[in-house]
């Protein structure tokens, strides 16, 4: 989409110094490295203009974006401490000193991190 701005804008940059020209045909021409200049000057004028009329229509959904990205996240986070969930309620017994004990303190500290970072994305999106 750049490309096609700064070409489309250097044709339109030519056409209006051509045009200014044509209208001004009794002033002297200018010097071949003013045209370019003018030209790219045009140019950048269009595209910052069309690049802020795009952003302009586009900041709506890019907070709604950014708030269902979080929650998206939020919900995947989420899914490790379902599946986990059964695996710690089956170790439960020998959580101080069974032959588990290790599964125990794993499954907790992988679930513990996961519901953290669960919560927090959705704290995040509310919050946004």
């Amino acid at each position: 989409m750049g490309i096609g701005l700064r070409v489309a804008g250097r044709i339109a940059g030519q056409r209006m110094a051509a045009g200014a020209q044509s209208a001004a045909s009794t002033a002297p021409p200018p010097a071949p490295s003013v045209l370019p200049r003018a030209a790219g000057r045009t140019a950048g004028r269009a595209s910052r203009g069309l690049a802020r009329g795009v952003g302009g229509f586009l900041r709506p959904f890019s907070r709604l974006g950014g708030i269902l990205w979080l929650e998206v996240t939020g919900v995947f986070f989420f899914l490790p401490v379902v599946v986990f969930t059964p695996v710690l309620w089956r170790v439960r017994a020998n959580w101080l000193n069974g032959p588990d004990h290790k599964t125990f303190l794993v499954t907790a500290g992988v679930m513990a991190l996961f519901f953290y970072l669960s919560v927090t994305s959705f704290l995040r999106a509310r919050k946004k």
